[in-house]
């Protein structure tokens, strides 16, 4: 699908700040999202600015799945990947990461 709103990074760019009520409609669409994919057994694991795209209606459309992995029930991942910035501890630790991770990168997404 194509999105021609550009992206969060681009978004946030050109205002350098988005107050509460203007960032909560965004990060409910991206848990919305990553809470889809969790239900479907896969982590994206490079949840970032710039892997979020917007419609011209300012929809949200997660890309780069090239990181992604698909997780049976109770099994983790080992690969040490992602963007360095957004990285949750268990992967850090490579003793094993399963969906939290994505939780973690759109928490250090909403505050950064």
């Amino acid at each position: 699908e194509y999105c021609n709103g550009g992206d969060l990074q681009a978004l946030l760019r050109n205002v350098s700040y988005l107050d509460e009520d203007a960032a909560m409609p965004y990060l409910a669409e991206i848990s919305l999202a990553v809470g889809f994919l969790h239900d479907n057994g896969v982590i994206h694991r490079d949840l970032k600015p710039e892997n979020i795209l917007m419609d011209e209606d300012g929809y949200v459309c997660l890309t780069d799945f090239g990181l992604a992995k698909i997780l049976e029930t109770n099994e983790q991942a080992f690969s040490f990947c992602g963007t360095p910035e957004y990285l949750a501890p268990e992967i850090l630790e490579e003793k094993g990461h399963a969906f939290p991770v994505d939780w973690w990168a759109l928490g250090i997404l909403t505050y950064s």
